[in-house]
């Protein structure tokens, strides 16, 4: 290990830190002595982040192992800039030990700067001074001999030959600012090298403010300036359905929203549009927002149906644009385009959505524009904002090695990039159809009268990337359409609805009261039309298809006795099924149902008296009713939760893409109850 933990307690600091470096951006490392087991003597070995890793988090399996002399002697066998990429399937021979991770293309700068401890971070105000059309001047300016400055030159064997010049020509300084692109600082301990670090964020910063002009983005467009905070928001949530069908053509993508001040702020200025066409400059940065995002020029009062034709206009020239982009650099080793659509579109008056394979990409792709503005931000308040060249950026985006790494990514689950809606999703079915959504890659939107519960369950789920929880009655038409707005602005939209929010009351028919039977068909036959209605909206916007599925029971088409209002209510939502898997199949939205029986364990319906009624009914001790109900089955099993759950993405695995209007028991097996 040798002195790995220091590393990684370093990494750790400066990566958690939004000052020092962006999410999985920047690399640290450390060289040491280790005994080598395969000689018994001593070895030099470097530790560096490795490809794909986050510095917050690091861990020691995150770091590649390299013998430091056989990374040194890979400059006898390198050829030049035209033979960068096998540069790295070099760095494989170089490897010490077991395990680790894939040594990054920016292995080289650390192992050839002939320090320590190397530090390679991105912190916006560093960024600045590199995107700056006199960087060299305003480094020289802000810090001397202290911290000298490299051209531009893309990641890479070469750069850390130029890297190790800079260190040679240069002892005295302590690092050195890589135009367009970050900080490097060096050091012989790792205490002096994250010091060094701090210290020259912290003096970028400083002179940045010091000398910054005090309206950077120029004047403030009054037309542009932000709504009111909840109507923005309200025009969001209509909006991200539409927004993500445009950023999803090419391949389903998960939404982000934010409406940040520094977001609004930048969106409303003069400069926006000609900085936002500039595009980003880190290759971090521009990797996952792309070489520029969409900018819809309309005022920020413009209607909803205005904004969203303007929307559809400018996606087509964006297409275009960008793949006359594609055309104008690639060749025949080029990889593929990998899609034409915008990660990014800024609205004015309402904020910045973003899109991504998983929330978190999209989160991250976010946090990433912001980045990009602090940088714009920092450049234009000293100098002007120039980051690297189209052409630049062109290569990086579409490097064998940007491609080598997509190809090393895990295969995704198979619901990743799908948005989940369930109702009554805090317990009982709910609660495992929405966990087996989650575990097979949904984002999951836990809809639920019950907060708390719901709360509880989007943390256990893994919090807001994953699934956020949100309060609905849905009997209430304004709480339902709230729901899916809700769903919009955490996700874009909605691409699975399980209708599964429930109640009964078991009682005869002369017993069943007026209320009885208005409660139940209010809530399962009104909620579900409510919520399919609501959803197929933002499913119809998004051009995209989408799942709605009915958790409906065997008493659709079963008539069991003392059950005339839950029986009812139940054929209703079967009916439902058939009726709307007719109407909505011409949007690409399937309507499936499921049929389930006889679940007991974890039941909320159980367990609020209805368990206890039909124990009465059927003679049985409430306690043993799970498995009377199993035996009376053709199977002799116990219906539980979790079967439920495995046959609502039996119907979305993408195993039965043709299925639609289909009901499939899950009753252990109930004569009486087969379909005809």
């Amino acid at each position: 290990m040798g002195d790995s933990k220091e590393l990684v307690e370093r990494s750790n600091r400066l990566g958690s830190d939004p000052r020092s470096t962006n999410y999985a951006g920047g690399n640290t490392s450390a060289k040491v002595s280790v005994t080598d087991p395969a000689t018994g003597e001593a070895a030099q070995v470097m530790y560096v982040k490795g490809s794909g890793g986050d510095l917050g988090t690091l861990t020691h399996a995150g770091l590649a192992g390299l013998y430091v002399e056989k990374v040194k002697a890979l400059k006898k066998v390198y050829r030049g800039l035209d033979h960068e990429d096998e540069m790295v399937a070099l760095f494989d021979y170089c490897l010490f030990g077991r395990g680790g991770a894939a040594p990054s293309i920016d292995t080289a700068m650390h192992g050839l700067v002939d320090y320590a401890h190397v530090d390679h971070l991105h912190p916006d105000s560093i960024i600045a001074l590199a995107t700056s059309v006199d960087g060299p001047a305003l480094t020289k300016e802000c810090f001397g001999e202290e911290i000298a400055w490299v051209d531009w030159r893309r990641p890479g064997f070469q750069l850390g030959l130029d890297m190790e010049e800079i260190a040679k020509k240069f002892p005295n300084a302590k690092g050195c600012i890589l135009g367009g692109h970050g900080l490097t600082t060096w050091a012989e301990s790792s205490a002096e090298c994250e010091e060094r670090s701090k210290w020259a964020i912290h003096k970028a910063e400083e002179f940045i403010a010091k000398k910054s002009k005090a309206e950077p983005f120029g004047k403030v467009i009054k037309e542009r300036i932000a709504l009111a905070e909840s109507a923005r928001r309200e025009k969001a949530s209509k909006l991200a359905p539409t927004l993500r069908g445009i950023a999803s053509r090419d391949a389903r993508m998960v939404g982000h929203f934010s409406d940040a001040q520094g977001v609004l702020d930048f969106i409303a200025s003069d400069a926006a549009p000609r900085l936002a066409a500039l595009g980003t400059s880190c290759p971090d940065h521009f990797l996952r927002t792309k070489v520029s995002p969409m900018f819809i020029d309309l005022p920020a009062d413009a209607s909803i149906e205005e904004t969203i034709s303007r929307a559809n206009e400018l996606h087509e020239e964006y297409r275009k644009n960008y793949t006359a982009y594609y055309q104008r650099y690639a060749d025949k080793s080029s990889p593929a385009m990998r899609g034409a659509d915008p990660a990014v579109i800024l609205i004015p008056g309402i904020g910045m959505f973003t899109f991504g394979k998983d929330k978190q990409t999209a989160r991250v792709a976010g946090e990433f524009y912001i980045n990009a503005i602090n940088v714009m931000r920092g450049a234009e308040g000293i100098s002007t904002y120039a980051p690297i060249p189209e052409s630049e950026k062109f290569r990086i985006e579409y490097w064998e090695l940007e491609e080598a790494k997509l190809r090393r990514a895990p295969k995704g689950k198979p619901l990743q990039g799908r948005v989940a809606l369930v109702t009554g999703a805090a317990s009982g079915i709910g609660l495992a159809t929405a966990r087996r959504l989650q575990a097979e890659g949904a984002c999951v939107v836990i809809a639920d009268r019950d907060l708390e519960g719901a709360t509880k369950v989007a943390a256990e789920f893994g919090g807001p990337d994953k699934a956020v929880a949100v309060f609905v009655d849905v009997t209430d038409e304004a709480q339902v359409a709230a729901c899916v707005d809700a769903a919009a602005l955490a996700f874009g939209g909605v691409d699975i609805v399980v209708n599964n929010a429930g109640l009964s009351i078991s009682k005869s028919l002369v017993e069943t009261s007026v209320k009885d039977w208005d409660l139940q068909h209010d809530v399962m036959a009104r909620g579900s039309f409510l919520v399919s209605r609501e959803s197929a909206k933002a499913m119809i916007a998004q051009k995209i298809g989408g799942d709605i599925i009915y958790i409906s029971s065997k008493n659709s088409v079963f008539a069991g006795p003392n059950n005339v209002a839950y029986g009812s209510t139940k054929a209703d939502q079967a009916h439902q099924v058939r009726l709307l898997a007719a109407e909505l199949g011409a949007f690409g939205i399937r309507v499936n149902g499921i049929n389930p029986d006889g679940v007991v364990q974890g039941s909320g319906i159980f367990a609020s008296g209805w368990g206890a009624q039909r124990a009465a009914v059927y003679g049985v001790e409430e306690a043993k009713l799970g498995e009377y109900y199993a035996q009376r089955t053709i199977l002799k099993k116990e219906v539980l939760p979790e079967h439920i759950g495995a046959a609502a993405f039996a119907l979305l695995s993408g195993d039965l893409p043709l299925t639609t209007g289909l009901h499939i028991p899950v009753d252990g097996g109930v004569a009486a109850a087969f379909l005809r």
